[in-house]
């Protein structure tokens, strides 16, 4: 489970296991995440997870949030990488991040299509029970079998969802980009939503078929 460890001067002073799917970090007392200094805003920034993933998004905060040194607006997190804001340092630690994840098929601008993950056949995965079936653009016709945790699907900076398996199911979520995906026409926002049989998204274009069982 992926964890925060959050220190000033080298001395930890909280460490945060992220259970939600969405963790607030600031100033106020209704934080998930509380670090009461002044250099830190009221509500400073968030963690969004979707399965394994985690995206760090600062909240438009007066003096900002750093990753590795460098400002963040939003950004992936990976396993050891650190947050600082103001004098306080904050480890992310996520050891699974990098073992279960889907390769991710990038959905290209206009008519391009869908580039698909080389190893993702339905004849390497007969278990499978649910896939991402592509309807239209130079792609159509191709199947990707849901095997990982998190498949994400998408374009960074455009529109990136991601379909996360869980114990009941299937869900979808918006995780990047202004251009939000469709789930049968109606737009899909940061709460992740069930997929049903026969669901068709859109994303950046390209058209998609949920097909379970």
């Amino acid at each position: 489970m992926p964890k925060m460890i959050v220190s000033i001067d080298g001395v930890v002073i909280k460490e945060v296991q992220l259970t939600k799917d969405r963790t607030t970090l600031g100033r106020r007392p209704y934080n998930d995440i509380v670090i009461d200094n002044l250099a830190v805003s009221g509500e400073h920034a968030v963690m969004q997870m979707t399965g394994n993933e985690v995206y760090l998004e600062d909240l438009n905060s007066t003096n900002g949030t750093y990753v590795n040194g460098k400002a963040a607006k939003k950004q992936l997190l990976a396993n050891n990488d650190t947050v600082e804001i103001g004098k306080y340092k904050i480890k992310f630690v996520n050891e699974a991040a990098n073992a279960s994840f889907e390769q991710t098929m990038v959905v290209k601008p206009g008519s391009a299509g869908v580039a698909m993950p080389p190893a993702a056949s339905a004849a390497a995965a007969p278990s499978v029970n649910a896939a991402i079936k592509v309807l239209s653009g130079a792609a159509a016709g191709r199947e990707v079998p849901l095997v990982k945790v998190v498949t994400t699907i998408g374009k960074p900076g455009v529109a990136v969802a991601a379909i996360t398996k869980r114990p009941h199911g299937f869900v979808v979520a918006h995780v990047e980009g202004s251009n939000k995906p469709t789930l049968n026409g109606a737009p899909i926002g940061a709460e992740p939503v069930t997929l049903k049989d026969m669901d068709v998204l859109e994303l950046a274009g390209t058209q998609m078929q949920f097909v379970q069982g």
